[in-house]
């Protein structure tokens, strides 16, 4: 009497236990280190990143998303909250696009990330603005913040929910489109950047 054993292959881990972390590329080379793809079912790490320099290169994209949902106002630390509307954010993307929503997340991110800025410098008494390259942890922060500022203004005083001006601002900005919040304010951070050089 022989027994068979059989080995089962480990159950690949997704995001909310629907959307898939393979074969998604990060394209600009400088955000490579610093936009995490780690796949995980509910992006929540506990705040473990907070005490330490840098550490949140280690927290996964979508939770960025989700932290940046959760600014100042009413929606400020209701993390629950946030996190249910980029999970149905994430169900418009796919309905409309076809796509896996965390490719079009990061590409949004990739498109909205500015590459240069401005800073002032004081010369003499005199204040002028200098164009500076930006840092690979600063870009994917803008960008995150540009996003979801944008989501939150077109939602305010409109019958659209929030899920759906994220969805939007999201599909807008992967697209590279010029009606993104989050494009446009790159377009216009890197156009006075150039105009100070």
């Amino acid at each position: 009497m022989s027994q068979t054993t059989t080995v089962s292959q480990p159950q690949e881990i997704k995001l909310f236990q629907k959307w898939s972390f393979k074969d998604i590329n990060v394209k600009d080379i400088g955000l490579q280190r610093y936009l995490n793809l780690t796949p995980m079912v509910a992006p929540h790490s506990m705040g473990r990143h907070e005490h330490q320099r840098f550490r949140k290169a280690r927290v996964n994209i979508v939770e960025r998303l989700i932290n940046g949902l959760m600014r100042g106002g009413k929606n400020a630390g209701k993390k629950a909250k946030a996190t249910n509307i980029v999970k149905e954010t994430f169900e418009i993307i796919n309905l409309r696009t076809g796509k896996n929503p965390v490719d079009v997340l990061v590409q949004a991110v990739e498109h909205a990330a500015p590459c240069e800025d401005t800073t002032r410098v004081s010369y003499g008494g005199v204040v002028y603005h200098l164009s500076v390259d930006v840092a690979p942890q600063r870009r994917i922060d803008l960008a995150i913040r540009h996003i979801t500022t944008g989501a939150r203004a077109a939602s305010a005083n409109n019958p659209r929910s929030i899920q759906e001006t994220l969805a939007d601002e999201l599909v807008l900005a992967a697209a590279k489109d010029i009606k993104s919040a989050g494009v446009a304010k790159r377009n216009e951070i890197e156009r006075v950047a150039q105009s100070s050089r």
